[in-house]
């Protein structure tokens, strides 16, 4: 398949460019508001719904959030270590000491005690009229943002049904049929203003995705299958639907409650959360399908999306894995200068989907293993930062939560000779006697990266010991420490400059954070290991969470912040496809090492080096076309402008600029495909070498 496609916005963000900043200057962005248009179906997130091999009670699970908020009373006056004492103490069956494994764990425990989410809702209350299944409402502090159910069969119940058809057991076991009988996120759930309508519109142009509407007291609910059935690349009239994934949506007839999940059935679950725990919000959701361009056209024909940015190959290519992807969605009309409404808001619906364009990689393989589906879905918090932090501490306490996909240092920044030359005005064998002591002292790790833990102090002692007595050293002394801390997060600080406090940039190394930024727009990501997983190796999957830190846009009705602020990261983009790759590499080379075979175990080793070189690789070239994106954008808009004032030869000099932007773009997708390609060959030489071995 060839690599030629150029990265193309179909629909930009509106935000000035901002130049790749240096290790001594920052830039204050400006940033501009686009008109909005509107839709006559009036859509906004509401919920998901989780298939699931099994899920406990009610009362279990208010036992466990009882234990959690008992105690983060305690987090800021003990350390980790002893409120895991506590912990096992009150639980004497945790072990929290032992390594953390991914599969087969209750996503409902991890949601609560991970995210910090409680149970606010159920079907059917123990000890009520019976259904065949079992079903739980998980939200976060705030019961109207991220919503999700989680549903699994009750076996003892079989000949039972529900009056609620969204409830009933038929449909589980219709998912597990179609997706490989695989666990997963089996509903994608929204509200609108007018079922009937989107109804309507599906039976006029998709009538064969149709599933189910009805019609209860308190809402209507229609359901669809998102995708078509691809038996034999069949793309005909009478195309059947892939039975998998839903989309569902609800018109709610009970217009004064805005604090729990529309859909008909769950009851209230009273719900304590304890003084960490952030309010989430439905950001995008994430499918991998065959046919891109067919879901695509279905979703404009009854709902109005049109594709708002499209990432081709010459950016998502992973050693030999390539997919193209395209974020789809509808214009919100929602403006607001308060960053909290702006942090709630959930009008914005982004849809992106991919799909696979070479036979390797993690989107081809969760398409040949599980079918089309839904691969992650990302919500969004005020402060990433403590979000996760809080995620990973309680994981350390009690042996449950959440872990992340691995970020190898060198996305951050490590300490290099080129370095310390540009930043403290070292030569280039002073530079190296300097790493050299911190390597043997165990502050810097052989791949250059400095301990987050090293302060001035200590990197003090150590040089003071041995050039003490050496006079440049001296001159140049408070230069050179402050060099080397700030390798920590160098490539951040080229990003983000000094509006991040060094604080806030150790947190985000420290958790493995991706930072992107879109002239202004800041956007932190960060993707979980695969949930619902009951094998290692098995495709599955996965939460992300996003913090959007948006640039304050003035326009004629005052300040306005619009939704999607800080893109999707189109640097990050690639990096999430490279960390699965790593991270099955990595899961690899430990297999290999546990049954001594030292010969996979080198070969495994060199699929994480060659990942990781990559990821390393690409990150300038990604800057190169993030930075003349924004700023072809800008162009077009400022071009318009000058168009719509009837100033014709400023809109002339906003399109040769424009012309500028795009050229330095085309090239910097040239010199991307050139790093794909190269490492394509360099991994289909591995996979080659992998089939002998194994011969």
């Amino acid at each position: 398949m060839s690599l030629v496609v150029l990265l193309s916005i179909l629909s930009l963000q509106v935000t000035a460019f901002v130049p790749t900043q240096t290790c001594c200057h920052t830039h204050k962005p400006l940033k501009f508001q686009l008109e909005s248009t509107t839709n006559d179906v009036e859509i906004s997130f509401s919920h998901l719904q989780l298939y699931t091999d099994h899920i406990g009670s009610v009362s279990e699970y208010k036992e466990l959030e009882e234990s959690l908020n008992s105690l983060s009373l305690y987090s800021s006056s003990k350390s980790l270590s002893e409120k895991r004492e506590l912990w096992k103490s009150q639980n004497p069956s945790a072990d929290p000491g032992e390594p953390f494994i991914p599969q087969n764990r209750d996503v409902v425990k991890q949601l609560l005690v991970g995210f910090g989410f409680r149970v606010t809702g159920c079907r059917l209350p123990e000890g009520k009229e019976s259904t065949n299944t079992r079903s739980l409402l998980v939200t976060s502090r705030d019961p109207n943002g991220v919503q999700i159910v989680v549903t699994a069969a009750d076996g003892d119940k079989d000949n039972s049904s529900d009056s609620y058809q969204h409830f009933d057991a038929e449909n589980i076991h219709r998912f597990y049929e179609h997706q490989a009988h695989r666990q997963g996120i089996a509903v994608l759930g929204f509200d609108v203003n007018d079922a009937s309508l989107v109804h309507q519109r599906y039976k006029e142009k998709h009538p064969n995705l149709i599933h189910a509407f009805n019609n209860y007291d308190d809402a209507q609910v229609l359901e669809v299958f998102a995708y078509y059935h691809h038996e034999g690349g069949s793309n005909d009239e009478n195309r059947k639907a892939d039975a998998g994934t839903l989309l569902r949506f609800i018109e709610s007839k009970d217009s004064k409650d805005e604090t729990t999940c529309k859909l008909p059935g769950l009851d209230r679950v009273d719900a304590t959360f304890d003084e960490s725990s952030q309010a989430a919000y439905c950001d995008h959701w994430v499918s991998n399908v065959i046919s891109r361009t067919e879901f695509l056209s279905t979703l404009e024909d009854t709902l109005g999306f049109t594709p708002k940015v499209d990432f081709n190959a010459g950016v998502v290519a992973a050693g030999e894995a390539q997919i193209e992807s395209t974020v789809t969605g509808n214009e919100s009309l929602f403006r607001g200068a308060d960053k909290a409404a702006v942090l709630r808001d959930q009008s914005q619906v982004y849809l992106p989907i991919n799909n696979a364009l070479s036979e390797v990689g993690h989107v081809h393989g969760f398409l040949e293993e599980i079918g089309q589906g839904i691969q992650h879905v990302a919500s969004r918090v005020g402060n990433l930062v403590e979000f996760i932090q809080r995620c990973n501490d309680m994981r350390e306490v009690t042996g449950e939560g959440f872990t992340f996909l691995n970020i190898p240092r060198s996305y951050y920044g490590i300490v290099d000779v080129a370095h310390l030359v540009e930043c403290a005005g070292m030569s280039s064998t002073f530079a190296e006697a300097t790493i050299a002591l911190l390597e043997n002292s165990g502050h810097v790790a052989p791949d250059g990266a400095v301990s987050l833990d090293v302060t001035e102090q200590s990197i003090s002692e150590i040089l003071d010991k041995e050039l003490g007595e050496d006079d440049s050293y001296q001159v140049k002394k408070d230069e050179i420490i402050a060099a080397i801390l700030e390798s920590r997060y160098k490539n951040l600080y080229s990003l983000l400059g000094d509006g991040v406090s060094e604080e806030t940039y150790l947190g985000i190394v420290r958790n493995k954070i991706l930072c992107d930024v879109q002239g202004g727009d800041i956007l932190y990501q960060i993707f979980t290991s695969n949930i619902l997983q009951r094998e290692p190796h098995e495709e599955a999957p996965f939460f992300e969470y996003i913090q959007r830190v948006c640039a304050e846009t003035k326009s004629q009705d005052g300040l306005a912040i619009k939704p999607g602020c800080g893109g999707f990261g189109i640097r990050n983009f690639l990096t999430l496809f490279l960390s699965i790759e790593v991270s099955k590499a990595m899961l690899e080379v430990s297999d290999a090492k546990a049954r001594g075979d030292q010969k996979a175990q080198d070969h495994a080793q060199q699929k994480v080096d060659c990942f990781t070189n990559q990821l390393n690789d690409s990150n300038p070239i990604l800057t190169q076309i993030s930075d003349a994106m924004t700023m072809e954008g800008y162009c077009k808009e400022q071009m318009a402008m000058g168009l719509a004032k009837g100033d014709k030869e400023a809109s002339n000099s906003w399109k040769v600029k424009m012309e500028e932007a795009a050229s330095e773009k085309a090239k910097g997708n040239k010199l991307l495909m050139e790093c794909s390609a190269r490492y394509q060959d360099l991994m289909r030489k591995l996979r080659e070498e992998e089939v002998t071995m194994a011969s």
